[in-house]
């Protein structure tokens, strides 16, 4: 579920923004008045939402928008006037006055995009360090030679050894090299 936190200037108006959000079936992780409180929370995520107006007590949108970590995008509520000179990268614009469907709508379309960013990022193979392909490399010819295995079924081998243990492949064929030349 992606983390949302709402940021404005008055803690009323914050308030109602997160009841509202809330009410829809969103999950607000943090309301704030100040710049500052928004970055100490959203240091502890990976990524989210931050919606916010042009102003806090403490700085500007766009600073805000530059001190937060990178999986954060901002959700902008300001008057027509101002989000004419505002924009940037990671920023969306919302006018004044706010309407409930338009809020609910924009929060739903960046939710599902930060979701289909993380599914694929868990879905992005791990790239392997040349010593950890050195250590299957290894592995695989000491159980070619040993067993009498092509490399695929050496491969294959290794693979089925690190499901059923639960072990990355690189940790288990660094513990076959240690049982077989052991």
């Amino acid at each position: 579920m992606t983390n949302i936190i709402v940021a404005l200037p008055e803690l009323g108006d914050a308030k109602g923004i997160k009841n509202v959000l809330v009410r829809n079936g969103f999950r607000v992780t943090g309301v704030c008045t100040a710049g500052a409180q928004v970055i100490g929370q959203a240091d502890g995520l990976n990524d989210g939402i931050v919606i916010c107006s042009y102003k806090l007590t403490d700085m500007v949108y766009s600073t805000l928008r530059e001190c937060l970590p990178p999986g954060f995008e901002l959700l902008l509520i300001a008057s027509d006037h101002l989000l004419s000179h505002c924009g940037g990268e990671g920023i969306v614009r919302l006018s004044m006055p706010l309407k409930v469907n338009d809020l609910v709508s924009t929060v739903g379309m960046m939710t599902a995009e930060q979701e289909r960013r993380r599914r694929r990022a868990r879905l992005k193979p791990k790239v392997r360090s040349a010593e950890e392909e050195k250590v299957l490399r290894e592995a695989k010819e000491v159980l070619m030679v040993r067993n009498h295995l092509t490399e695929e079924e050496a491969h294959r081998y290794l693979q089925k050894c690190s499901m059923d243990s639960g072990t990355n492949l690189t940790e288990t064929a660094l513990m076959v090299l240690s049982m077989m030349k052991g």
